[in-house]
């Protein structure tokens, strides 16, 4: 189902001081729910959808999602202003709490496009881009970006794109500290390479204190998400949070003053064996809801077989509770594993 929100209710100031960053292929609806079921501040982000998909595709589908998943905001790529209009119009009527523009990926696909980070090298067309984005819908408009592209990386160009924008009506940054090279290096490259330039994003809010400045990139701890803080107004966590999700347990606590009790991960994974088998039941496979929740006992004893146990039998005819069941049975069986076996993802 798509969730829609009553004309009569007010939306909410979205709380982005901890958010979940969009991953293509990662942060889909299922994956969404089971962070949600972790974290019930935390911002949560869609992968990011083209304005091509959304128009002319299956829009029930890439606008679904479960109203458990608030807040929650809705990434688009494109650089038309008008398809972007009409898109977050859309993102809008669908009941999102944000729908955030990406000028920050640098992949081949993305590139050909003419959207991602290549935006960032024509900051009057993005700003055309959120002006009309803004002028559409009723939901706040961010940008996401880095701190720079290819040979267009000192921070001067970052203060000109961001005053550009920012004059046309966006108020919220999201900036990976880390500059996009569009030619020579892999997606999976320029997430670590060149280096993270944290300082020059500090310097950005300082230098632009009216705004809401968010900085993502490797952030791996919450220890280090409570650092950044002190001089920006939130944290995006990026794939630890996907790799190693529980790091997400005590955000609530942590950051939203929220003492709630916290699920233990096998109560995540009975109300998520739940939420599976209602899915399945629509027709969902299996497989493509388990994937998400590899990551959940990283760290912890038994995490190798647990993930094994997934990984081999979600493809089979079984239920979502017969299939969780077993993993968490596997944990405890066979009483030795190597340290090896309660690593990270492999």
């Amino acid at each position: 189902m798509i969730f829609r929100l009553d004309k009569a209710i007010t939306i909410p100031t979205v709380n982005r001081r901890i958010s979940v960053a969009p991953m293509m292929d990662y942060t889909d609806r299922f994956c969404r729910y089971f962070h949600r079921l972790i974290t019930r501040h935390s911002l949560l982000y869609t992968e990011m959808v083209t304005t091509g998909a959304l128009i002319h595709g299956d829009r029930e589908r890439f606008l679904r999602y479960d109203p458990i998943e608030h807040p929650i905001a809705y990434q688009l790529g494109g650089s038309n202003p008008q398809d972007l209009a009409q898109c977050a119009r859309l993102v809008a009527a669908a009941g999102y709490d944000e729908v955030n523009l990406n000028c920050g990926c640098p992949s081949d696909r993305v590139q050909t496009g003419n959207f991602g980070a290549c935006l960032m090298k024509t900051p009057q067309l993005v700003a055309d881009c959120v002006s009309a984005m803004i002028a559409a819908c009723d939901i706040p408009v961010t940008v996401k970006n880095r701190i720079g592209v290819d040979e267009l990386d000192s921070y001067d160009f970052l203060v000109d794109f961001t005053g550009t924008i920012s004059e046309r009506g966006c108020k919220t940054f999201i900036l990976h500290a880390r500059k996009a090279w569009l030619q020579g290096l892999s997606p999976k490259q320029n997430r670590e390479i060149p280096p993270l330039l944290y300082e020059r994003v500090y310097q950005l809010k300082r230098d632009f204190p009216h705004l809401e400045i968010i900085i993502n990139g490797g952030v791996v701890t919450l220890d280090d998400a409570e650092a950044h803080l002190r001089y920006v107004d939130g944290v995006m966590i990026g794939r630890e949070a996907y790799h190693n999700p529980y790091i997400l347990a005590d955000v609530d606590r942590r950051f939203y003053g929220d003492n709630s009790p916290v699920l233990s991960r096998q109560e995540i994974i009975d109300q998520f064996a739940h939420y599976a088998a209602r899915e399945m039941n629509a027709g969902t496979k299996l497989n493509h809801m388990s994937r998400h929740v590899l990551g959940l006992y990283t760290g912890e004893y038994g995490a190798r077989r647990f993930r094994r146990f997934i990984s081999e039998n979600a493809w089979r005819p079984i239920s979502s509770e017969a299939l969780f069941a077993g993993a968490l049975n596997a944990i405890a069986d066979n009483g030795k594993e190597s340290a090896s076996d309660s690593t990270n993802l492999e």
